[in-house]
C-alpha cells in the first residue's frame, strides 16, 4: 500500500545547483565520516545559530542525507495501530517539506527503546533514493517520490528492530540481516530490486543479531565488502558473496560501528558485552584471526558510534562518553577523556579541520584534532537524539526526536 502526501511544490526535480558538498548517505560521501565542508558554525545552543528548526512526523533515528539541496530521510509513524513507514524529503535551505511517500504500512513489531522502525539511513544516486526498513522491507524511490520498487520478499527475525544501513556496491545494494537465527548478507540489484545474491552468516556466536552497516574497500585492484556480524567480520566477493577471509572476535554480538579503512588496516568494534576495537591488516585470504590482527583496544571501545580515522590518528567515543584518540597504525592511546555525563550513539564527523562528536541528550563537543586533547566547543541543542550528522558548507542537519534542525548558514 502506498500514498504520496503532497505536501509542497515537487521542487525535487527542478534543475538546481549542487550543494557544494552532499551527504548522501550514512557517515557520508565515502561513508567515513569524512566532509570536505567549510565556514561550519562553532558555536550554538537550541537558538544562536538555527537556519531553522522543523518537526518530523512519527519515530526514527535515521541520520539525513543531502543531496542537490534536498534532505531526505524515514520515519514510522502510528496509523489507526499500523506502522506508517515513510520517505520524506525536505527543502534543505527552509526545512519546509517537500514530499512524504508511505512505503510500507505493516503491524509493527518491539524494538529496542534506543531504537526505531527507521533506523537505517538513505542512500542517494543519481535520481533514484532508497530506503531500507529491515525486515519489513526496502525499496528505491525516484526524487520526486515515485516508488519504483519494493522488495519484501527477505524474512528474518529481528531482534531490537532495525539497524544498519545499506550500501551500493557497483549494481548492487547490500546490507546484512542479522536477526535472532539464520543471519545471512544479501545484494539486491539496484535497478530492479531483485536479489543478486544471498549468502549465510557462518558464525559460532551464541547470539546472532547485530546492526552493522557493511563498508566497501579495493584491496590489490579487488573490490571487498566488509560485513561485521555476531562473532565475526567477513569479507565478501561484491558480485557473488563468496567468502573472501574472516576474522573472528569470540561472542562479540549486537555488533553496531561500520568500520573504516586506512594505513592497511580495517578498524572495526565487535560487540555489546564488551565491546574490543580491532586493528586487522588486510590482505589476507581464509581465516585470519591468528595472523592479521594489529592491534585491539579493550578499554573505552565504542559499543555504537562508529570510529573516525584522520591521518594517522584514529579517534573513539564509548558509548559511556569517554573520548580516544589513538595512534592508528600502533593503538598506542595518545588520550582518553570524558565528554560531558551523556551517552553517545551517533557517529564522529571530520570536517572543516574539527572533529564534532554528539551526545544523546544534544549536546555537541568540537574537538582539536591531534595528540593533545583540546575542547573547542560544547552546544547543546537540548533534544535528545541518537542521528549522525549530515554536513554541507557552511552548516549541520541533525535530526532529533521530533525535530529536524538545520545549524549554521542557510
Amino acid at each position: 500500500m502506498k500514498r504520496t502526501l503532497r505536501l509542497a511544490p515537487l521542487l525535487c526535480l527542478a534543475t538546481l545547483a549542487h550543494a557544494a558538498t552532499d551527504w548522501p548517505q550514512f557517515r557520508g560521501p565515502e561513508g567515513n565520516g569524512h566532509s570536505p565542508a567549510k565556514n561550519l558554525p562553532l558555536t550554538w545552543d537550541a537558538t544562536k545559530n538555527v537556519a531553522w528548526k522543523t518537526e518530523i512526523p512519527g519515530k526514527g533515528w535515521s541520520s539525513p542525507a543531502l543531496f542537490k539541496n534536498r534532505l531526505y530521510l524515514t520515519t514510522a509513524e502510528d496509523v489507526g495501530g499500523d506502522l506508517s513507514l515513510r520517505a520524506l524529503c525536505h527543502d534543505a535551505a527552509s526545512g519546509k517539506p517537500v514530499w512524504a511517500t508511505e512505503v510500507f504500512l505493516t503491524p509493527p513489531v518491539r524494538h529496542h527503546q534506543k531504537n526505531s522502525q527507521a533506523s537505517p539511513t538513505a542512500i542517494i544516486e543519481g535520481d533514484r533514493i532508497y530506503v531500507h526498513f529491515g525486515h519489513y522491507g526496502t525499496a528505491c524511490l525516484d526524487l520526486a517520490g515515485k516508488v519504483i520498487w519494493k522488495q519484501t520478499e527477505l524474512k528474518y527475525s529481528p531482534v531490537h528492530g532495525n539497524g544498519g544501513s545499506p550500501i551500493l556496491a557497483g549494481s548492487a545494494l547490500v546490507f546484512s540481516c542479522d536477526g535472532g537465527s539464520d543471519p545471512f548478507i544479501v545484494a539486491l540489484d539496484k535497478a530492479s530490486g531483485k536479489v543478486l545474491w544471498k549468502v549465510k552468516r557462518e558464525t559460532t556466536a551464541k547470539r546472532n543479531f547485530s546492526f552493522s552497516t557493511p563498508t566497501l574497500i579495493t584491496v590489490n585492484g579487488q573490490p571487498q565488502l566488509i560485513t561485521p556480524g555476531s562473532g565475526v567480520v567477513c569479507a565478501l566477493d561484491p558480485k557473488t558473496g563468496a567468502e573472501l577471509w574472516r576474522c573472528r572476535y569470540g561472542e562479540g554480538y549486537s555488533v553496531i560501528p561500520k568500520p573504516v579503512l586506512g594505513h592497511g588496516l580495517l578498524f572495526l568494534s565487535s560487540g555489546y558485552d564488551k565491546p574490543v576495537l580491532h586493528a586487522i591488516r588486510i590482505g589476507g585470504s581464509g581465516d585470519v584471526t591468528d595472523s592479521h590482527i594489529a592491534w585491539k583496544l579493550e578499554k573505552g571501545a565504542p559499543h555504537t558510534p562508529s570510529p573516525l580515522l584522520v591521518g594517522n590518528e584514529l579517534y573513539v567515543v564509548s558509548d559511556l562518553g569517554v573520548a580516544s584518540c589513538l595512534d592508528a597504525r600502533t593503538g598506542q592511546v595518545h588520550w582518553s577523556e570524558r565528554l560531558g555525563k551523556a551517552n553517545f550513539s551517533a557517529s564522529p564527523v571530520f570536517a572543516d579541520g574539527k572533529i564534532w562528536f554528539q551526545n544523546e541528550t544534544g549536546t555537541g563537543f568540537v574537538l582539536k584534532p591531534g595528540k593533545a586533547f583540546e575542547v573547542l566547543a560544547e552546544n547543546n541543542l537540548g533534544e535528545r537524539t541518537l542521528a549522525s550528522y549530515a554536513v554541507t558548507d557552511g552548516a549541520f542537519f541533525l535530526r532529533t526526536e521530533k525535530h529536524l534542525y538545520r545549524i549554521g548558514a542557510k
